[in-house]
């Protein structure tokens, strides 16, 4: 048991076992959504039919409470601490996942604005979580292989869609469609998230940089524009104590000098959001590249695909339960494809997993519209459904695996790495809006394309990852294997260039992962928190 021992004093392994675990919030919803918007007794409940675009709606409101909670936490932990702010996200997401469950329990009326209630208030909570996460890990626990961190988050945030999907699928077997069990057990057992990670959350360090690094202090969030109350936390003390607990005192004081100093220079280099969203400022351009990548993320039609995998194998000619199956199957998938994005990332860079996930995306929506036109009209044509269908599942795994490898944690983990630390917590937050806005519209969408355009969806689906790859080649610099800093320059050269065009910038040197690979001694690439040493030896 000497591993457990070690991870009891290893500060780093810890933080990085919590941010797994939110991070999985985002997917259990997913997963928790697919089957309920199915449930006979949640839609009489609600007093709507499968049909209706209400089931879309529900869905989709939960992004935009996302979006609002980005902003929000993401200020409350730039003045109050990462673990304050945290324990305000989890808090939020508890109450709100605890207000869908209680929405038409013993009563019919109203139970609709509850549900809508209940939506919002976890996205507030799961949005920040989504803002606040990153920054508080990034900041702990960085080093030269930030992509396969960040990854192995994201593959946790679809074991959390398993997790959903499995429970839900399960109970809905056991209980069936007209059981209001069915659905709220599933709704009920994501408490064991928030209210699991509360209660170790005082195990885990502050964020030194926070107690050192300049944020921006605002009395409201209406002040978040501001550009001109900027502060020093200057709690200097208490990021040495941080750092001498998470590090021991001879690296710990090392780390503390390398923080003040780059403190002190950042001193007068704030960034607002008003500046990050301004033409001709330095930070414009980083802000327009985070946008583009959540939107063409949007685009790709995987958090529609998510939410809504079981109508998806119908299109292709499968029955409820074998779709539900289906669906489960290509979660589980997904899950362990999920293990190739971070075993790639950091060796063959973020832009080219960006640029092949497009390809066979594109490849494969394109495919799957052709086999659900069969599927669809297999009757008239007098092929048999499952010789279509099958070609279908196999597709639909494949481009569901291309999207995890290639989409998922990639377009978060970008932001964290074109911006200068002033800004670092901003860019985050502004990911997290882009995000939660841009899936309101799909999920909103989705279920109305579905009733109306059956297997035509995939051609929409089809054109949207072209335009997403298009974009991605001419505009997204590769961001890894190189220091925050040689990022920076990136941005400096376009402007001398007066191109945002990559190919065009530097003689296209950020097109592609730099070989070899810098060492980064002066830059951020070097970690902030080296591994724990045993201490208990």
């Amino acid at each position: 048991m000497s591993w457990l021992k070690s991870f009891y004093y290893d500060k780093k392994a810890q933080v990085v076992l919590f941010s797994s675990t939110a991070i999985a919030l985002y997917g259990y919803d997913q997963g928790m959504m697919s089957l309920i918007n199915t449930n006979q007794d949640y839609l009489s409940t609600m007093g709507i039919s499968e049909e209706s675009p209400q089931v879309g709606v529900i869905v989709s409101v939960y992004y935009l409470g996302c979006a609002i909670g980005a902003v929000f936490f993401s200020w409350f932990a730039d003045k109050y601490g990462r673990k304050p702010g945290l324990f305000g996200c989890l808090a939020v997401t508890s109450l709100g996942n605890l207000i869908m469950f209680m929405s038409g329990l013993g009563y019919s009326r109203g139970a609709l604005i509850v549900m809508y209630i209940g939506r919002i208030v976890m996205g507030l909570g799961v949005g920040g979580v989504d803002s606040v996460v990153p920054v508080y890990s990034s900041e702990l626990s960085s080093d030269g292989a930030r992509g396969k961190a960040l990854a192995q988050e994201f593959q946790s945030n679809i074991f959390g869609l398993n997790m959903a999907f499995a429970i839900n699928l399960g109970i809905t077997v056991a209980l069936g469609k007209y059981n209001e069990w069915s659905w709220r057990v599933p709704i009920v057992c994501m408490q064991v998230y928030p209210l699991g990670l509360l209660a170790v959350i005082n195990r885990l360090p502050e964020s030194p940089r926070w107690y050192a690094v300049p944020v921006a202090i605002c009395e409201t969030v209406a002040d978040l524009s501001s550009q001109s109350r900027f502060v020093f936390h200057d709690k200097h003390d208490d990021a040495q104590a941080a750092l001498y607990n998470i590090e021991g005192e001879d690296e710990g004081k090392k780390k503390y000098d390398e923080m003040a100093e780059a403190a002190d220079q950042e001193r007068d280099e704030q960034v607002s959001y008003k500046d990050m969203f301004t033409p001709g400022h330095p930070q414009f351009h980083p802000t327009m590249i985070t946008i583009m990548g959540q939107v063409n993320q949007a685009l790709t039609g995987y958090g529609a695909v998510s939410v809504y995998g079981p109508q998806i194998f119908e299109l292709l000619g499968y029955g409820t339960r074998e779709s539900e199956y289906l669906t489960q199957g290509n979660y589980v998938s997904y899950f362990f494809l999920m293990t190739f994005a971070w075993l790639l990332v950091d060796a063959v860079g973020r832009r080219t997993l960006l640029l092949w996930g497009s390809v066979v995306l594109t490849l494969s929506f394109f495919l799957l519209a052709v086999f659900g036109g069969l599927a669809f009209n297999s009757d008239d044509l007098g092929i048999p459904v499952q010789a279509v269908a099958i070609p279908g599942i196999v597709i639909l795994y494949v481009a569901t695996g291309a999207f995890g490898i290639g989409w998922l944690a990639t377009v978060w983990l970008i932001p964290t790495e074109i911006y200068p630390t002033t800004a670092r917590a901003q860019g985050t937050a502004v990911s997290v809006i882009i995000w939660g806005l841009a899936n309101f519209a799909v999920t909103l969408l989705t279920p109305i394309m579905f009733n109306n355009l059956k297997y035509y969806i995939f051609l929409v689906f089809g054109v949207t990852n072209t335009i997403a790859g298009v974009t991605t080649y001419l505009f997204c610099p590769e961001s890894g294997g190189r220091s925050f800093e040689e990022n920076q320059e990136f941005f400096e050269s376009a402007k001398e260039e007066k191109s945002w065009n990559v190919n065009k910038v530097d003689g296209g040197k950020y097109k592609w992962l730099p070989y070899p690979k810098p060492d980064g001694a002066n830059g951020e690439t070097q970690p902030l928190l080296r591994r724990v040493q045993d201490q208990v030896e």
